[in-house]
């Protein structure tokens, strides 16, 4: 499958190395421009290109870059793009931690949805919710006794299971965690954010969720500090 990564930071750098490894060919790109990922292209035999050309070259593109960053990508990025291209989006909004406040996020849309109406196409809602390291290194094959199950969220059915394969592919299980407006439950602060569970733990985490953002993540006067040193 032809996949373009926008973004080559932490999950959109091991996406680039797990995908292409799995036989994927890969189209990188983040804000800097192509020149910048000569040596991620080399590591990986993927190719380096632009934004805009990362979201014209796939049959699946992801959107993994910081949430306040959204807004900045190229007016119109998906104009023309069929409905049938799979945009997966990665992003958490960390208020307090890097992006500032997100008038629309605060007030109860969920991350996906608001990263949904920014690019003005359909998102599926995936690898959001486990760090770079485990995506990288902790998949095993199906049928592994506690195989860590990541949540996969969206409205098109068809667009999810193109996504829920992958996730089998990358090795890890894949769990329809419901509509894209269900997709709050696998946000930053919930129980399933960054546990690592199986595809039962996974099921019982999110409809454990609950709605209300823990104050931690909200922004508050001081928003943003640094992932460092939180606001």
């Amino acid at each position: 499958m032809n996949i373009g990564i926008i973004g080559a930071g932490q999950i959109g750098g091991t996406l680039t190395h797990r995908l292409t490894a799995l036989g994927h060919k890969v189209f990188v790109a983040n804000s800097r421009g192509p020149e910048t990922l000569i040596d991620l292209a080399a590591d990986t035999g993927a190719k380096a290109v632009s934004v805009t050309e990362a979201a014209r070259s796939g049959e699946l593109v992801v959107v993994t870059i910081p949430m306040k960053n959204v807004p900045n990508l190229p007016r119109e990025l998906f104009k023309g793009v069929t409905d049938r291209v799979v945009v997966v989006d990665t992003c958490n909004y960390y208020p307090q931690q890097r992006d500032g406040r997100i008038d629309a996020i605060e007030k109860g849309m969920a991350e996906s949805q608001w990263v949904e109406q920014q690019l003005d196409h359909p998102v599926i809602k995936a690898f959001n919710n486990i760090y770079a390291q485990h995506l990288m290194d902790l998949g095993r094959p199906a049928g592994t006794p506690q195989r860590i199950a990541l949540p996969v969220a969206g409205d098109n059915e068809a667009a999810k299971a193109v996504v829920l394969q992958l996730v089998d592919e990358l090795g890890f299980d894949g769990v329809d965690a419901g509509a894209l407006d269900e997709s709050w439950r696998q946000q930053p602060g919930t129980p399933v954010y960054t546990k690592d569970l199986d595809a039962e733990g996974v099921r019982r985490a999110l409809s454990q969720a609950r709605r209300e953002r823990r104050p931690e993540w909200r922004a508050n006067a001081s928003s943003p500090g640094k992932l460092a040193k939180p606001a």
